[in-house]
């Protein structure tokens, strides 16, 4: 973790130990939404088949709402008197998952992975939000908000994944692979 954790100052009505620990938390969602916003690019630019411009077009709002989340993020953190870590360098260094594991591959099957992308980051952020929201409403509130555009946009890749039946293709799925061979084979 990086150094920049504890501030001098911070806003009105938090101590400097809750910005802190507020700003650590915030620091990892910088990074997930770094990440997430280029795994979406590179899923953007890799997929093909017969579904590759409804996928293809899908994804450029969500790359776009994911940086804005981003920067959101980056901004709240400054202003709670932290250093806003945005280097590759930094995410690399610091995160706590594995890179996306799919190259070129059927649209279908990088919604798979993309599926369980968006799950762990969906969890993490309910996760975040909770223990934030008993220190900082504000930085609560700005989570609930991209909790919810997150949420979203899973349900846009999971509508290309579920069967008639309602389930989905990628059920059981532990690993992007897995998730994508699943998808594909349907």
């Amino acid at each position: 973790m990086t150094s920049n954790a504890t501030p001098r100052y911070t806003v009105p009505g938090l101590t400097v130990q809750d910005a802190g620990s507020v700003i650590e938390l915030l620091q990892q969602r910088l990074h997930a939404l770094n990440d997430l916003h280029l795994t979406l690019k590179h899923v953007h630019w890799n997929v093909v088949g017969p579904h590759f411009i409804a996928v293809h077009e899908m994804l450029d709002p969500q790359v776009d709402r994911v940086r804005a989340m981003a920067d959101d993020v980056a901004e709240r953190l400054a202003a709670l008197g932290g250093v806003a870590n945005g280097t590759p360098g930094v995410l690399v260094e610091e995160r706590t998952w594995e890179d996306y594991s799919v190259g070129r591959a059927d649209a279908i099957a990088h919604l798979g992975a993309l599926d369980l992308v968006y799950t762990g980051v969906i969890e993490n952020l309910r996760t975040v939000t909770k223990s934030v929201g008993e220190v900082d409403p504000v930085t609560e509130d700005l989570l609930i908000e991209q909790l919810r555009d997150l949420e979203q946009f899973q349900w846009f890749v999971r509508a290309h994944l579920e069967t008639a039946g309602g389930t989905l293709t990628t059920a059981g799925a532990t690993s992007e692979s897995e998730a994508a061979r699943q998808a594909a084979a349907q």
